[in-house]
């Protein structure tokens, strides 16, 4: 079982990337599992045809009980097991604990091993990699991080900021990153300023997604690019990546 945890600065694209990424295993026959980590709970959006995803923390707010296995998420595109962890109220808790509570629950209801996926995707929020946003990097999760960057200053800060706190747990037996995405956002030298970024750490830019409106075009219709025409560039890039992470 392939786990991978995505993290990133906030509207950097990891959902999209996350998202497409599990359209391309799905399409390649790969039993997928994608779990959205952030409170917006709009990781699987475009997995579900439009449709919003009841979260975790939702369920347990409306119901005394933890949710049964078929509550906990539902099947998408290809077959795709979609799950958000959700979170509290705006301004009522920590966020990460929708996470904590999310995993727990996994366990304890055996959704691995009821589904056997071959792939596990979390989609994590923004550039918190500390509490429950660390939960995805943890012994018995993901084993590989990917960090989603453009070229501009911030998304670059919030990279090395996440590759910092993962070597921080790598020391204890955590996940590692595997590798960056380069997400353009065709702002001056991007390549070059990633580039530079990815040599002073030791890291390899394992994709570069091109800057497309038919991600857009395909996302307001509800879907992924990879769904809406994969033979489209911007989708054979997403397919290519989904090839390496597999060898």
């Amino acid at each position: 079982m392939k786990k991978i945890a995505i993290y990133g600065k906030g509207g950097i694209g990891k959902s999209t990337t996350t998202a497409n990424l599990s359209a391309a295993f799905a399409s390649m026959g790969k039993r997928v599992v994608q779990i959205g980590c952030d409170p917006k709970a709009d990781s699987t959006l475009n997995l579900l045809g439009g449709k919003k995803l009841t979260p975790v923390m939702d369920y347990y707010r409306e119901h005394e009980a933890a949710p049964p296995f078929e509550e906990i998420g539902t099947y998408g595109f290809g077959d795709i097991f979609c799950i958000e962890t959700g979170g509290p109220n705006p301004g009522l808790g920590c966020a990460g604990r929708g996470i904590i509570a999310t995993f727990d629950l996994m366990e304890e209801i055996d959704v691995f091993g009821r589904i056997q996926p071959d792939v596990v995707l979390y989609d994590v929020l923004g550039d918190v990699v500390c509490g429950g946003f660390a939960a995805p990097i943890r012994e018995g999760y993901a084993s590989d991080v990917l960090i989603v960057t453009s070229g501009e200053k911030m998304a670059l800060y919030a990279a090395n900021n996440i590759n910092t706190a993962v070597k921080n747990f790598e020391e204890r037996g955590y996940a590692h990153v595997a590798g960056i995405i380069l997400n353009r956002r065709n702002v001056e030298d991007e390549y070059e300023n990633v580039k530079k970024f990815a040599d002073e750490n030791g890291l390899q830019i394992i994709a570069d997604i091109p800057r497309s409106n038919d991600i857009i075009h395909y996302e307001n219709r509800g879907t992924t690019v990879v769904q809406g025409n994969p033979e489209l560039e911007v989708s054979r890039k997403y397919f290519e990546l989904a090839e390496k992470l597999l060898g």
